[in-house]
Order: structure tokens, then sequence, then C-alpha cells
């Protein structure tokens, strides 16, 4: 009969090593498949992609649809938001590919990719909340990271509001963000950014002259708005 304290460490042991082991087998191709609050995503509506930034490394991309619209948070509008977003909440764990929600709720439905005429949030729901004036009705307004049937349609802006992804796309990136991971959305390409220049290996004496550029802009449309602002009290 084997000591009471003997199987308690051969227990411990064995569990510490299906752990070490699921950490291992849940990492493939550079994606970590473990929600985690420190990943986060940038959303470029020019490019219609989105970024995936892991341990402040860019490790992916994929293609998404955002509003038809335009961009903007205006209450009642189809605006796709842009800024400094988080997720709030995390909809469809576990439920199969395809799966049609209405309210938030599994139908029971399940569409293929493309079904003709058909537009519902199928496979996950991942629910953005805003975190600045200029995307605080975010939450409000049911902006989400979802799956569509639509899949032809990625890579265009074709929503109402909400970033779309095809469904294996938002079921691998919902195993991957947690409550209160970043989401950035951005109106310009993804290389107007340090992980998006990283991501595309451009060279670091291309990305200094840009950032210079951008900053020599920055620095002569507030002169010029110092200018008129002057020019305007004087009259």
């Amino acid at each position: 009969m084997s000591h009471p304290r003997k199987r308690s460490l051969l227990t411990t042991a064995s569990l510490s090593l299906a752990i070490v082991g699921t950490l291992s087998l849940c990492s493939c191709n550079n994606i970590v498949t473990i929600p985690d609050k420190h990943n986060s995503v940038i959303i470029s509506v020019k490019d219609q992609k989105m970024l995936v930034v892991h341990n402040n490394k860019p490790v992916k991309t994929y293609p998404v649809s955002t509003s038809k619209f335009g961009v903007g948070d205006r209450r009642g509008s189809n605006y796709t938001p842009l800024g400094h977003l988080v997720v709030a909440r995390k909809i469809g764990t576990n439920a199969p590919a395809g799966s049609v929600f209405k309210g938030r709720k599994l139908t029971g439905e399940i569409l293929k990719p493309n079904a003709p005429g058909r537009d519902p949030i199928v496979s996950r729901i991942i629910w953005l909340s805003g975190k600045e004036r200029n995307n605080r009705n975010a939450f409000s307004r049911f902006i989400y990271i979802h799956g569509t049937p639509e899949e032809r349609t990625i890579g265009r802006p074709r929503s109402y509001g909400c970033i779309r992804m095809k469904s294996r796309d938002v079921i691998e990136l919902h195993k991957q963000l947690a409550v209160g991971s970043s989401v950035n959305i951005i109106e310009g390409p993804l290389t107007s950014t340090a992980f998006g220049q990283a991501y595309y290996h451009i060279p670091t004496a291309i990305r200094r002259t840009q950032l210079a550029k951008k900053a020599n802009d920055s620095k002569s449309t507030s002169t010029a708005s110092r200018k008129t602002n002057k020019t305007t009290s004087s009259s």
C-alpha cells in the first residue's frame, strides 16, 4: 500500500505535466489558443485586415469586413467605431462552426459558408466596449467581432458596423482573446503601426523615415492651425 504523501506528490507531478503538455499542444503556428487578456488585435479599415499581437509580437493576420457605411460611433448609425476598445464579453464557446445566433442566443440552426440568402451572426461573438470618448457607444450599439456565412464578402467593407470574420478564423480568435483584451481599430493601413511594420518586415531605416514624415506632417498641420487661429482672432 502506497503512502498517502507519496500519492499526493505523484498526483501533483502528474497534474503539472498535464498542464505543460496542454500548453505545448495549444501553441500552433505562433498562435496560442489559450485566452489571454495580454493578447491584442489591431484592425485596419483601409486594409480590411486584423493583426494579432501576442507577447508584444505580431503573429498573424486575418481578413475582415468592416462597415459599408463608413466609420464613427453615432447612436443609430451602422458605422464601425475607431480607436481603443476592449473585449467585454465572449459568447459561443464550443458552439459548432456556422451556429446561428439571434439576440446572442443559439437558435440550433447551422449554416454552411455562403449559404444563399442568409446573413445572420454565426459561430462566435466577441462583444466590444469602447474606452475612448469617440467610441463610448460601442457596447450599447452591439458592436461585435463575429462570424458571418457571407464569407465571399470578407476583405471588403460589407457589415452594418461590426467586424465580420470567416467562421474558422473567428473561432480561432475567440480562443486567443480574453475579456479585457485590447482591440484597436484604425482607419489607416496596418503598416502605419509599429507592429504592422514589424509583421511585414519593413526595414528599420524605412520605418524611421515614415515616422519622421508622420511627425513632420503633424507639426505642419499644428503650425497651420495656429496661424489660422491667429488670423481669425486678429480679424
